[in-house]
């Protein structure tokens, strides 16, 4: 049974979305293109539109303003892409509108391209400063705490743990479990998540969200979560510091935490006595949820007798909903020691937009097998140190290709300024999908610097379908008519450059006389900030401060 359609079209902070489900005509009409809206979060607007006469060589074009600014902006044109045999892609035109200011209104204005047809709205991104409540203090304990009764949308009822400590150590498998709305867990320390005598096996969360939507977790330290599988010798799958498997949580926000160091080791793809795909704890898990989450400036690592499966992640890897749902933003983390997907982004991926990530340790970086509605965006990401297994290194950075049949390799992809750093040479053997097929992606204004010159960067599968790839830095092999305007050579860093982890701040500006600088094209809402004729190729852009990553001073 397909979930209630959920959409905002004047969205108040952190409010609830407005629910279609006994209002069929809302869904009509926006099918029928009368009016588009937007989906928002901190920083993003997800945009929604079905404009009559809308084809797939019309694009909608996006202009923007902050209410009260003279100047209206370009936004990235939306491409026609309905999805066949499913409500949950929601329009004709799906597209987003990213770097905006949190608790501001804009007005949108969209065409359809060569036609007279428009349609004009405003939308809010949500406020950063959550009306409080009821407060709670919580003190130390070594039992679970249960959180069941919810605050209001005006009214945040707020778990505030600073200082305190929930150790269950190893007799519970939660140390918190919440089934409530608009309920904000701050400043906790959580240790001991995972009941050593548990058979069963499924998987557990030193937070398990069981039920509600508008949950805050901030601010918190989550360490020694999960248990031991018996049968291999590590850690259980996807037991996590965070895990849902609610299909109805929406506007989950997970912010400035740090999460590291589970129990116990995660498999890799190739251990001499459980030589299949990897397995062992994460630290976040989300399965099939609602969407319209935030998962930002948290810190996620550990060392390599601890390794984790993914780091970010989730399911249902085929399907219309996925990990993390739609209209949701994945920025400024840090991830790290994991032997599969650094961060995994698959599924639905329906307005999901990740950037500004430090991805390091990692055997694919990002993975994003498959995406079956879209659009998702992955723009502004460093990975460094690809390591497939202790000794050797490897993997992608995109794992690109399809989760069980190409039926689901369906929606669009965007992949825009990211930087493969050389990270003393652990370099992948991949970038874009090794020779996996990939479909739908357009790529542009990548360092794509990968291992040998003779590993692929762009895959030449005979089955890729729709793909655009140009103005990238690239090292390795590409298929013959692609990239056209792209730079063949390997980048040169401005000096110091790399990640200081003791201050969380990276350099990773190329030096002027680099191939890639200056060589980019402007893509419209992604390359702001830049002086001269072009961008840089690359995720940092000369001039700009350093990137930050990880926990930051709300």
């Amino acid at each position: 049974m397909k979930p209630a359609l959920r959409i905002v079209v004047l969205s108040l902070a952190l409010m609830p979305l407005a629910s279609l489900a006994d209002t069929p005509s809302a869904n009509e009409t926006a099918r029928n293109g009368t009016t588009g809206f937007a989906i928002p979060t901190f920083h993003c607007l997800g945009l929604y539109w079905s404009p009559p006469g809308g084809a797939a060589d019309k694009e909608v074009l996006v202009r923007y303003r902050a209410k009260g600014t003279p100047d209206w902006k370009e936004g990235l044109p939306m491409r026609y892409h309905p999805i066949a045999g499913t409500d949950e892609d929601l329009t004709d035109y799906r597209g987003s509108i990213v770097h905006l200011t949190p608790g501001t209104n804009y007005e949108i204005k969209l065409t359809l391209a060569g036609t007279s047809t428009t349609t004009e709205f405003t939308a809010d991104t949500w406020s950063e400063d959550f009306t409080v409540g009821e407060t709670l203090r919580i003190e130390n304990r070594d039992v679970p705490l249960e959180i069941t009764e919810s605050g209001t949308a005006d009214r945040y009822r707020v778990y505030d743990g600073r200082g305190a400590v929930i150790d269950v150590k190893h007799k519970h498998d939660n140390c918190i479990t919440i089934d409530a709305s608009y309920v904000i867990v701050r400043g906790l320390t959580l240790k001991g998540a995972g009941n050593a005598d548990s058979k069963s096996r499924k998987s557990i969360g030193a937070v398990l969200i069981a039920g509600g939507h508008d949950i805050v977790i901030e601010d918190c330290d989550i360490s020694d979560w999960g248990r031991l599988n018996p049968e291999t010798g590590f850690g259980f799958n996807c037991d996590s510091a965070v895990y849902s498997r609610c299909e109805t949580l929406e506007r989950l926000v997970i912010q400035r935490c740090k999460l590291h160091h589970p129990t116990f080791d995660g498999s890799n793809w190739y251990e001499p006595k459980y030589p299949t795909h990897s397995a062992g704890p994460q630290c976040i898990s989300l399965f099939d949820a609602g969407g319209n989450h935030v998962i930002r400036y948290n810190e996620c690592w550990s060392d390599m007798d601890h390794m984790y499966n993914d780091v970010i992640g989730g399911g249902s890897n085929g399907s219309y909903r996925g990990s993390p749902g739609p209209d949701s933003d994945i920025y400024g983390n840090y991830v790290s020691h994991c032997w599969d997907d650094g961060l995994e982004v698959e599924g639905g991926s329906r307005n999901v937009r990740v950037w500004d990530n430090y991805i390091g340790q990692s055997m694919m970086m990002i993975g994003n097998a498959a995406d079956s509605i879209g659009p998702l965006y992955i723009w502004r990401n460093v990975c460094a140190r690809s390591q497939w297994r202790p000794d050797d290194r490897g993997g992608y950075f995109l794992k690109m290709g399809y989760a069980g049949s190409e039926d689901w390799m369906t929606g669009h992809m965007y992949i825009f300024h990211n930087t493969i750093f050389r990270s003393d040479e652990w370099l992948p053997t991949g970038a874009l999908g090794g020779n996996r097929i990939v479909k739908h992606t357009v790529s542009r204004n990548n360092i794509l610097h990968v291992r040998s010159p003779d590993n692929l960067v762009v895959s030449n599968n005979e089955r890729n379908v729709d793909n655009d790839y140009d103005y990238d830095l690239f090292n390795g092999r590409v298929p013959e008519g692609v990239e056209s305007h792209g730079v063949r050579g390997e980048p040169t860093y401005a000096e110091g450059a790399g990640l200081d982890r003791a201050t969380m701040t990276g350099q990773f500006q190329l030096a002027p006389d680099s191939p890639g600088a200056g060589a980019g094209q402007k893509i419209p809402n992604f390359s702001d900030g830049y002086t001269g004729d072009a961008p840089d190729m690359g995720a940092h852009q000369r001039g700009m401060p350093p990137m930050q990553f990880g926990v930051r001073l709300p």
